[in-house]
């Protein structure tokens, strides 16, 4: 069963060209702490629960990576930690074989007037990453779409492919790892340099991962959408200001406009002249959220065990 009656997207699943930003950290890690995450990294080796996964950052569409269902594929998934709800659309359903069946609630959701609607789920008897046998743990419940817009088949959900394994997104390598946390000796306590370690909050019956800001407001961290910081206006200003449509799944489309660069801080980690957007034209109860312009130097670990959440920042592989 799903875990809520709106399909969760949000934000998350927003159409956006952006560029990309990288936020300031900052001097190059001690030889402590360069022998101790090269220590965590051997661990990680180890104690990985599938091989890593490689992603394409695309502007438009997201994180994608190559997925299979049921041995067919590969098909085009973005994966999304602010989508709430994983998907597929009917062409992964043929190709798969999959029983479709209608859904114990509607699900809807999207920015706009124009919502997705899904009336149905699948659910396959195995799920791929990276590569045909490179099998992830669960085997999720799936909304079903006729389509999905560009080289889209589907939008996943990390929380509902790995079930209690913790993983990390590390942005800049453009890799995926799923792990065991208690095996890997996942510290909990020592932040990272130029990191930090903060509380993953629950937020409205949510698994997706929110975050309290230094100044008390919560945010969605969403690798769904390649906006910086985005904010919600609450009121209609009356100025004049320049803005331009960002297209959500639905078709449907809202009034984004770029302000002044913000600071940001979670924990300990203060990200400066983060770009940000206000968003109008989008329900009340839309939540703040952290896009990949803002997330770009970082590695995010997610912990659903200790309910924790890790920002380390990481360079390029060469």
């Amino acid at each position: 069963m799903f875990r809520k009656a709106k399909l969760a997207l949000t934000l998350g699943t927003l159409i956006v060209l952006s560029v990309g930003w990288a936020a300031p950290f900052g001097a190059a890690h001690s030889l402590a702490n360069d022998q101790r995450a090269q220590r965590v990294r051997s661990t990680e080796r180890q104690a990985l629960a599938l091989n890593p996964i490689r992603f394409q950052d695309d502007r438009a569409a997201g994180l994608l990576v190559n997925g299979w269902i049921n041995g067919a594929g590969p098909f085009t998934f973005a994966l999304d930690t602010g989508a709430g709800v994983s998907i597929i659309t009917q062409r992964v359903v043929s190709a798969a074989g999959l029983r479709v069946t209608a859904s114990k609630r509607p699900l809807v959701g999207g920015l706009t007037t124009t919502p997705i609607v899904s009336h149905e789920e699948a659910q396959p008897e195995r799920v791929s990453l990276g590569t045909a046998t490179n099998r992830v743990p669960t085997s999720p419940l799936l909304a079903v779409l006729t389509t999905l817009p560009g080289v889209l088949d589907g939008i996943l959900d990390p929380s509902d492919l790995f079930g209690t394994l913790a993983y990390s997104i590390d942005l800049p390598n453009r890799q995926l790892i799923a792990f065991d946390a208690k095996s890997n000796g996942l510290d909990l306590v020592h932040a990272p340099a130029d990191g930090a370690i903060v509380s993953w909050v629950k937020m409205h019956g949510s698994d997706r991962p929110v975050v309290k800001l230094g100044d008390g407001r919560l945010a969605l961290i969403d690798t769904g959408s390649s906006f910086g910081l985005a904010v919600i206006e609450v009121a209609n200003t009356g100025r004049n200001h320049i803005s331009r449509n960002v297209n959500d799944l639905g078709g449907g489309a809202v009034q984004s406009r770029e302000v002044a660069p913000t600071t940001v801080s979670i924990g300990d980690l203060v990200l400066r002249s983060v770009p940000t957007d206000v968003l109008s034209g989008v329900p009340a109860d839309t939540p703040l959220l952290l896009g990949r312009r803002a997330l770009y130097p970082f590695k995010i670990t997610f912990d659903p065990a200790s309910r924790h959440i890790i920002f380390e920042p990481t360079l390029r592989a060469r």
